[in-house]
């Protein structure tokens, strides 16, 4: 039921002519709703290469600095079919390089009994951009993943470039390493068109090293969009 409440906001909001303003300035609350054929994290699926929706509100403070929000995601896992998510950031700049620190609580709705649902994640992350290039590497860490995973780490390094104005093609490459499961590298290269300022398309190929390993870590293109107001 919530990913079909989630996909007929995504239609409306996409229809509605009152949103086709700039969104996301500070002191602002801001929406966010898409899908795609895949919910890829970290290369790997979460669902199992079915497609999914997800729904996101945030707030950023008149600095700019600060952020919070809220989020909520169609998967597949421990026999919950929705995972919700708090998050706390700030972003600062420093000497030209752009920093991101975020705590994010997660869990997944009706889980099946006795399984370990509920995740804490800590993300750090430093970007430049100069010209139409840009450059991200990215940290995070859970103490205590969900199901049968314990401790994990994921490092990426991300390389972008701003091939038009509304256009532009990105590539990463990451590693994680986990307690109680499998480590794997995982990489991603696709392009991503900004219809306007409310309306993202994204096409990207995913992939990982652990292909033996299930379904869930086969190459995949996956195609989504994201609409924000």
């Amino acid at each position: 039921m919530l990913k079909f409440v989630l996909l007929a906001l995504t239609t409306a909001a996409l229809a509605s002519p009152a949103l086709a303003h700039p969104v996301s300035s500070p002191g602002s609350w801001s929406f966010t709703l898409g899908g795609a054929t895949d919910n890829r994290s970290k290369d790997a699926s979460k669902t199992r290469g079915d497609p999914f929706v997800h729904g996101e509100v945030k707030w950023l403070s008149p600095d700019g600095l600060f952020y919070g929000g809220a989020g909520v995601e169609t998967i597949e896992s421990n026999g919950s079919d929705v995972e919700y998510q708090l998050n706390l950031g700030v972003r600062p700049t420093l000497a030209g390089v752009d920093l991101d620190l975020n705590i994010a609580h997660k869990w997944q709705a009706d889980a099946n009994p006795g399984a370990d649902n509920k995740t804490l994640e800590l993300t750090a992350s430093v970007s430049r951009s100069i010209g139409p290039a840009s450059a991200r590497l990215l940290l995070q860490h859970s103490p205590e993943g969900a199901g049968a995973t314990r401790a994990w780490t994921w490092v990426e390094a991300r390389l972008g470039w701003d091939l038009a104005p509304n256009l532009s093609a990105s590539t990463a490459v990451g590693r994680r390493e986990q307690s109680a499961n499998i480590d794997y590298t995982g990489w991603n290269a696709g392009v991503t068109y900004a219809v306007n300022d409310r309306l993202d398309l994204d096409l990207r190929w995913h992939d990982t090293d652990a292909l033996a390993q299930g379904p869930q870590y086969a190459g995949a293109l996956v195609a989504g969009l994201n609409v924000e107001f």
